[in-house]
């Protein structure tokens, strides 16, 4: 039986988890960052999801799902995969702007238009950023064996895993420099100047921690993780090309 919730609800839940797979300690305040709204409007509706049954709330005020607010932000979540997924592999969107426009789509999907999607793409490939479709937390990549560019400590080849997808910004920025999900990248050393020193299509190239912090890579040795990545980066470089033609 389908669950019939607000937009704004099902944005907060989405937050909620969303916070939560980047490994935050959610409250008010980090969620209000999140959403780009103001403390009092946050604690209004965090006292509706409570209400509702939907979050529970600490003692220190930490904010966590209920598993009613859990299905529901999973299932919001799994439309949005299915969307970025959508624009970029049938309509050759680029994979910086994919994000934005799931966001406006995703409330909108039904079950019907889900369950073709998923026929049709199938529910286990990354997104074009290299998410998941599944909670996906970093101590989750870490046993898979992935790393932030900011945390690599010996030079070697990797090949981007996923990237920080809520920062058009960040992945325009990325994209320009060609670090996107499937490209390799050859980490050389961490500089005093606190950037990274990166060699990527035989271009030596600097990248600050805080960009470096929203980049997740895999050795190359990885072979699963390897092809893995490389086949997220079909409907990324795709984008790219269609931007330049």
């Amino acid at each position: 039986m389908p669950v019939n919730v607000s937009v704004s609800k099902e944005n907060y839940l989405k937050a909620i988890a969303e916070a939560e797979s980047e490994g935050e300690v959610v409250i008010s305040a980090s969620l209000a960052r999140w959403l780009g709204v103001s403390p009092p409007a946050v604690t209004a509706g965090l006292r509706r999801l409570k209400r509702d049954g939907m979050i529970r709330t600490s003692k220190e005020g930490h904010i966590a799902l209920t598993e009613r607010g859990r299905m529901i932000a999973d299932r919001v979540l799994r439309r949005h995969h299915l969307i970025e997924r959508m624009l970029a592999e049938m309509f050759g969107m680029e994979w910086y702007k994919v994000h934005d426009e799931a966001e406006r789509l995703e409330h909108a999907v039904s079950e019907d238009f889900e369950a073709r999607l998923i026929e049709v793409l199938g529910d286990s490939m990354p997104c074009p950023h290299g998410s998941l479709v599944e909670s996906d937390s970093p101590s989750d990549r870490r046993k898979r064996g992935w790393s932030r560019l900011d945390e690599v400590a010996t030079p070697g080849v990797f090949i981007v895993a996923s990237v920080f997808e809520r920062d058009r910004q960040l992945l325009e920025f990325l994209d320009r420099l060609a670090i996107r999900p499937g490209q390799r990248v050859r980490w050389i050393e961490r500089c005093y100047d606190d950037t990274v020193s990166l060699e990527v299509e035989d271009k030596s190239l600097k990248l600050g921690m805080t960009a470096a912090h929203r980049v997740w890579v895999t050795p190359t040795t990885d072979r699963s993780r390897d092809r893995q990545a490389q086949r997220s980066a079909v409907s990324a470089s795709s984008g790219s090309r269609g931007q330049a033609d």
